[in-house]
């Protein structure tokens, strides 16, 4: 058995959450359910207006593969994580909490100067989440942040879709995936946002390469890479991209393709109040069963549990004792 199960990269953002509504969102002139990226001015800007809104703690860590690699740390699998902080306190409430959870990190002592990066999460009523991320010093991840020894003793490689956005971002999301090819690594691909599918296209494309192991997408992600029209049109053709993929479809499900066959998955029914880290959570808790044995059907029925548990509460995680919780529920271990 390898030393890790998933190495994990992505940008390391703080987020603050905040309740909105829809007529706020429409005047604030966000964009809704799509992650914007923004400067750190505009992210002020936007800050400053909704004072009293705050509904999680100012500084919770955050991230999208940051998120996944928590979650399948604390199920059980150990993973590592490749990211870039500063030497502000953001960085090292985002290192502390990546540490608290299990997960391996490169940078001890290896700090540099600038930003930690945020993204103001605004939700509404609906529980949907409409991002504002300002990247700081994630902009400039690189190859350089890429721990080649720790990658070579992982089951599989994690790529956030997110990276795209920075060209050294993207340059270190194509490396990596080489190193693991090379090294008999499994490579799984995040398209993150259906933004990212629709304006990063060349770039995801560069990224995947000529087709990877694994891909997580949702249905407008799905359809929008493919060009199709419906999902089973788009399920046939997600087949020249990935090996195997997972679609989830929020409130419907999800479909998760091994290889053989499809598999629906019913959603677990709950009273959402915030989707954010859905999708993070999913996809920690999928990979978290794959590796320790589980076929398709059973990792989509866990990992739709798990996205269930988190979008009942605020923040895109869960109190670390929920994850052992869970487990035990669903595994009996």
């Amino acid at each position: 058995m390898k030393k890790y199960r998933v190495y994990g990269m992505g940008a390391a953002l703080l987020d603050t959450e905040i309740k909105v509504t829809d007529d706020e969102l429409g005047k604030l002139g966000v964009e809704k359910g799509l992650m914007t990226l923004v400067d750190e001015a505009r992210q002020g800007e936007l800050l400053d207006g909704l004072r009293g809104h705050l509904i999680k703690a100012n500084h919770a860590s955050g991230g999208s593969a940051g998120n996944s690699m928590i979650a399948t740390a604390q199920f059980g699998g150990p993973t590592f994580m490749t990211c870039k902080v500063s030497g502000d306190a953001d960085g090292d409430l985002y290192l502390a909490d990546l540490e608290a959870a299990g997960v391996d990190h490169p940078l001890k002592g290896q700090r540099c100067g600038g930003t930690t990066g945020k993204c103001l999460v605004l939700i509404t009523p609906d529980a949907e989440r409409s991002m504002n991320t300002y990247l700081g010093v994630s902009e400039t991840l690189s190859v350089d942040e890429l721990d080649p020894e720790a990658l070579a003793a992982s089951e599989y490689l994690y790529i956030e879709g997110y990276l795209v956005t920075s060209p050294t971002g993207r340059a270190a999301a194509i490396r990596a995936r080489q190193l693991a090819e090379a090294a008999g690594v499994k490579v799984a691909v995040s398209f993150a946002d259906p933004g990212i599918v629709a304006h990063f296209r060349d770039g995801l494309a560069e990224m995947v390469g000529d087709g990877v192991d694994l891909v997580f997408a949702n249905g407008d992600e799905a359809l929008n890479w493919t060009g199709a029209d419906d999902l089973a049109v788009a399920v046939e053709r997600m087949k020249a991209t990935a090996k195997q993929f997972v679609i989830t479809r929020g409130g419907d499900g999800a479909l998760c393709h091994d290889g053989q066959a499809a598999h629906d998955i019913p959603v677990h029914k709950v009273h959402a109040v915030d989707t954010n880290g859905a999708g993070d959570m999913f996809a920690g808790a999928f990979l978290y069963a794959i590796t320790r044995g589980e076929d398709f059907p059973t990792a989509g029925r866990f990992a739709s549990l798990a996205a269930g548990k988190v979008v009942s509460q605020y923040g895109p995680r869960l109190e670390a004792r929920e994850y052992a919780a869970l487990r035990e529920e669903f595994f009996g271990d």
